[in-house]
């Protein structure tokens, strides 16, 4: 935390406010400096799913985003490994945008 000093802002007041500041984000899988670089897990289920109302969201490390990629991108390929029409190519890009 820093303190902001609003003075001088030309209407005559003064007041000094606390600002939360986040210099760092700790990855909720392997509890590592992200360094500010991370990726975002995220889910909110809504009505008619058997989590409804519930929301997920987690920080992660470059490291651990991809293994989480790659453990998904496996399971995609497992899926549809004997579906005639599959082309695995389209895996090299999987998720990307």
């Amino acid at each position: 935390m820093f303190k902001l000093d609003l003075q001088g802002i030309g209407y005559g007041d003064q007041r000094t406010e606390q600002v939360e500041v986040i210099t760092d984000v700790l990855c909720d899988v392997c509890n590592q400096s992200t360094k500010l670089e991370f990726g975002t897990l995220s889910a909110h289920w809504g009505y008619g799913s058997k989590h409804d109302g519930e929301r997920y969201e987690l920080q992660l490390c470059e490291k651990c985003f991809f293994y989480a990629l790659a453990t998904l991108r496996k399971e995609r390929a497992d899926e549809f490994m004997f579906d005639e029409n599959f082309d695995p190519s389209t895996l090299d890009g999987f998720g990307l945008k």
